[in-house]
């Protein structure tokens, strides 16, 4: 498939409006929120909300004029959707990663009900996002105590109750992003992985949407956390937690053939928002690197484009190669967000985007403060929290390592029993 490296303009002109955002709204709370935690950044959220429902209004208002009427395959068309999402990502990652984090929208819970959702499904429980009074959020659940990237291990149960036509769920859920705004502070919703028929494996997995406000869920732990700070972490309780019936993604079937489809479905999810975590890694990338060489030109340290390699100083190789690297990983979530809004297949280069984002970035902030010396340790600069944001992009939406094997998986035609 062709691909373009030219931005439309609309994009371009998009995109630095966020510049706008990023530079003067985010990047100065950034080291406040690093401090405290698990405070908000309340005016933040206040002052974006209505420009993030009127971008998933424009979503939605689309999804109502499609003709696609099971809502289970990619619609064909031309688009920039996820390119408009990749960069803008990238820019406001470049402000704060983790207020970014904060921004009131669907989020991961909405990628999942993209997904596998029907289309009525997506109508109705995405309407909250572009058409509600209040900020809300959206997340999804799936790691627990005893299931990480071994998904096939998850203990969470739904029981269907056929007197009350609801479903019961029952189990805990451990580091949600976002779990507690999506389900104290708004009228959020979390897509949270259950199994229906745990001798079925993967195929007795299913996705269900918990709305904030469902009796019988509550948070649990929030975590304080290495990097990411302004972001929520949390833990889910579900305890004979009730949700309708229609609330289930996709079929509740368990094929006797052990069928993982609805399984392949839910993974789906990743295919569209590890491009994402790839683009917010990048943007990490570049703040720190962008820090860097403007702290070495005040000192006299220009970077020589062109010379010969053997002409150039250790500093000078370092940062030609820190941003041939980050321009690498770029070209790769360019591919896999291409694929996208062609509504073509991207598993293999959704994970590939991942996984080199995830090391270059953490790479690159390493090394980062490595230049700067002891100012880039302390925290009189940023330099020092963008390594520590830096690492999660290897560790969340599939860990490196997994994403790795997929990639492997992929290319060599193997399955998971046949390569682990």
């Amino acid at each position: 498939m062709a691909i373009s490296f030219e931005v439309p303009e609309h994009v371009q002109q998009q995109t630095e409006m966020v510049r706008f955002v990023a530079e003067a709204m985010m990047r100065p709370l950034s080291r406040e929120m690093d401090e405290n935690e698990h405070a908000r950044p309340t005016a933040f959220i206040e002052q974006m909300w209505p420009i993030m429902r009127d971008q998933q209004k424009r979503a939605l208002d689309k999804l109502e004029q499609s003709t696609d009427g099971d809502g289970d395959k990619r619609e064909k068309r031309a688009s920039t959707t996820y390119l408009r999402y990749m960069l803008m990502i990238e820019m406001l990652s470049w402000g704060d990663a983790g207020i970014y984090l904060c921004l009131p929208y669907a989020a991961l819970g909405g990628a999942a009900i993209e997904a596998v959702g029907t289309r009525e499904q997506k109508l109705r429980l995405l309407r909250r996002f572009a058409e509600g009074d209040q900020p809300a959020w959206g997340a999804m659940a799936m790691t627990e105590p005893g299931a990480g990237s071994d998904t096939a291990a998850i203990s969470t149960t739904a029981v269907f109750d056929e007197e009350t036509n609801e479903w019961v769920l029952n189990g805990e859920k451990i580091f949600c992003t976002n779990g507690r705004l999506a389900l104290e502070e708004s009228d959020g919703l979390v897509v949270v992985w259950a199994t229906v028929n745990k001798e079925a494996g993967r195929a007795g997995m299913k996705s269900f949407v918990v709305e904030a406000g469902t009796p019988g869920v509550r948070i649990g732990k929030v975590e304080i956390k290495h990097g990411i700070r302004a972001s929520d972490t949390a833990s889910i309780v579900l305890s004979d937690a009730r949700i309708p019936a229609d609330n289930i993604l996709g079929s509740a079937e368990v094929q006797a053939s052990r069928n993982t489809q609805s399984f392949k479905g839910a993974m789906a999810t990743f295919d569209a928002t590890r491009p994402m975590v790839a683009a917010s890694a990048l943007g990490v990338g570049r703040a720190a690197l962008e820090f860097v060489k403007e702290k070495l030109a005040a000192e006299g340290v220009d970077i020589p484009y062109g010379a010969p390699y053997h002409k150039l100083t250790a500093i000078q190789r370092d940062v030609l190669e820190m941003e041939a690297q980050l321009h690498a990983a770029y070209l790769l979530t360019l591919r896999a967000v291409a694929l996208l809004d062609a509504g073509e297949e991207n598993n293999l280069e959704a994970s590939m985007a991942k996984v080199k984002a995830g090391k270059v970035v953490t790479q690159v902030a390493q090394k980062c403060v490595e230049l700067l010396g002891v100012m880039g340790y302390s925290r009189e600069w940023l330099a020092e929290k963008w390594m520590r944001d830096a690492k999660i992009s290897e560790i969340y939406e599939g860990t490196n390592q997994i994403n790795t094997l997929i990639v492997a998986r992929r290319i060599l035609g193997y399955s998971s029993k046949e390569l682990r």
